[in-house]
């Protein structure tokens, strides 16, 4: 086993053992943090590297910094709302009306969500058999999806959510050893000089701008926290989105600066969403099976989260209309439909929009809520966050292959 290997491995063990401890796992605190951070971290680091180096090259953990840093103000105003707007025994109807309209559309972008999840299911479970196919891709990700709205329709699926813990802390152990793995690797090859330069002559204009504008959904997920007020308080859930933000951050963040000297800087015409496999495969044998497993581990785990999810707002949206077994179905319909209509990385821009639209409506939400209780300074903050998702939404583009 080589030094690299040793270091995942390592890696892995020590982030495996702590999250996986049986103090955590029974600790409320760590259960209300692992599902917005299970969401925030289920597919970000999979294609964030390749695609962000692909917009911004070596200034790419720049640019994932900027991205967490406008989660975190979309998140302060959810956070807000949980404070200020769930609690209240009756809303004004203007608030009112937002709160429903923000349900309607966060069940839409899960609908997206949803696909772009199962789809790079699909295309690391192919990867895995060396198998490359655009096709092929979106059969399997529709047989999936397919297998979960029915199992939804008969049987529910609730009885899935269980695994989200386990998951959480497989996810949290491959990252861990990646990220030990890279550290080692970078670290050896300053010292012998023989250390990666990464894509120097990237160059960045208003197009690359957009294509970041289209990937907010590398950083989605810490609006769960705001759903979870049948099992935690008000206090403990706006805590743990905060916890769940700063970590997913930092994993970003590090994730990102070590990565930068094997970016390549382009996106391949085919399979750019497993792009990561090519980039890592040269750190060590085990890095590839170590990818393919939190792939796969973490991307049918956040589809699922995602169509249980929809399948309860559609239920409130409907006001106890539509059954929430009948939700899972229409969320099925509905991704099946949209896996057919674009590419992963329109359905990456896609996702981004909508939930970017989400928080746009939460914002304004938040916006008055915070102008009604003399918080003038925090509705204005409120009112540039709307502003700056009406942007994202207008201009955001997909990333292309090359």
């Amino acid at each position: 086993m080589t030094l690299v290997s040793a270091a995942l491995v390592g890696g892995a063990m020590i982030a495996g053992a702590a999250s996986l401890q049986p103090r955590l796992l029974r600790s409320p605190y760590w259960r209300a943090t692992v599902t917005p951070l299970a969401s925030i971290i289920g597919s970000g680091f999979l294609v964030a590297g390749p695609v962000i180096s692909h917009a911004a090259g070596n200034y790419a953990w720049v640019a994932m910094a900027g991205l967490c840093a406008v989660a975190w103000w979309f998140g302060s105003a959810i956070r807000y709302n949980i404070a200020h707007v769930e609690d209240v025994a009756e809303n004004p109807p203007a608030i009112a009306f937002l709160e429903r309209l923000s349900g309607i559309a966060l069940a839409f972008a899960y609908f997206i969500s949803v696909a772009y999840y199962l789809d790079l299911f699909g295309a690391f479970l192919l990867r895995g058999a060396g198998i490359v196919d655009r096709t092929m891709t979106d059969w399997v990700a529709t047989a999936f999806i397919a297998a979960l709205g029915l199992i939804g329709l008969l049987r529910g699926l609730k009885w899935l959510e269980h695994i989200e813990i386990a998951v959480v802390g497989l996810k949290l152990a491959m990252i861990g050893g990646l990220i030990a793995a890279l550290a080692w690797a970078d670290t050896s090859g300053l010292v012998a000089g023989a250390l990666p330069v990464g894509h120097v002559g990237h160059e960045t204009g208003w197009r690359e701008v957009r294509i970041l504008l289209g990937l907010v959904i590398l950083v989605q997920g810490f609006e769960t926290s705001r759903y979870l007020g049948k099992a935690y308080g008000a206090a403990t859930r706006i805590r743990t989105m905060r916890t769940a933000q700063w970590l997913s951050t930092a994993i970003y963040v590090a994730f990102m600066v070590l990565m930068t000297p094997w970016f390549s800087g382009s996106l391949p015409a085919n399979g750019g969403e497993t792009a990561i496999v090519d980039l890592l495969r040269p750190l060590t044998a085990l890095a590839v099976p170590v990818i393919i497993t939190a792939a796969l581990a973490s991307q049918l785990s956040a589809g699922i989260a995602d169509m249980n999810g929809s399948g309860g707002l559609i239920e409130a949206g409907s006001g106890g209309r539509v059954s929430v077994k009948i939700g899972y179905l229409i969320s099925a319909v509905a991704s099946i439909a949209i896996i057919w209509s674009a590419d992963i990385f329109e359905i990456i821009a896609w996702a981004s929009k909508a939930f970017v639209l989400y928080y746009a409506i939460q914002s304004v939400t938040a916006a008055l809520a915070a102008g009604r209780n003399g918080r003038h300074l925090q509705s204005a903050s409120f009112w540039l966050a709307a502003l700056l998702g009406a942007v994202i939404v207008a201009l955001g583009i997909p990333a292309e292959g090359t």
